[in-house]
């Protein structure tokens, strides 16, 4: 399974950007996509997540607080693509942003995979 980010960029405070990222390769099932990333000096963060329903639960998404109403996950299932649509971007957000997914390629059970970081610049 390989994970491939595009998107990334240099925008002025106030902009927007949008990342995208396709899962290729042997997947069964897709049960979570997120974006998370990590700034110079810092560790890695969880931005947003959302994870694939069941039979008996909905699709999910959670953000970190200092996105939340600024930054929205979506998926297309059927292409195995996740999306983070970012809006309002602040300086703060400057980081390279990391592709993740949890998928299963067999019934049983299920890997983490990750995606080259993409870089996102916000100048002020």
């Amino acid at each position: 399974v390989q994970l491939q980010a595009s998107g990334g960029g240099l925008v002025q405070a106030g902009g927007s950007l949008r990342l995208s990222c396709a899962a290729s390769g042997s997947i069964l099932r897709v049960n979570a996509m997120g974006w998370y990333r990590q700034a110079p000096g810092k560790q890695r963060e969880l931005v947003a997540l959302h994870t694939t329903g069941t039979m008996l639960t909905d699709d999910s998404t959670m953000y970190a607080d200092s996105v939340k109403g600024r930054f929205t996950i979506s998926r297309d299932n059927a292409k195995n693509m996740v999306y983070l649509q970012m809006n309002s971007l602040k300086p703060e957000d400057t980081a390279v942003y990391f592709c993740h997914a949890k998928i299963s390629d067999n019934p049983w059970d299920s890997d983490d995979y990750w995606g080259r970081g993409t870089q996102v610049t916000v100048s002020s």
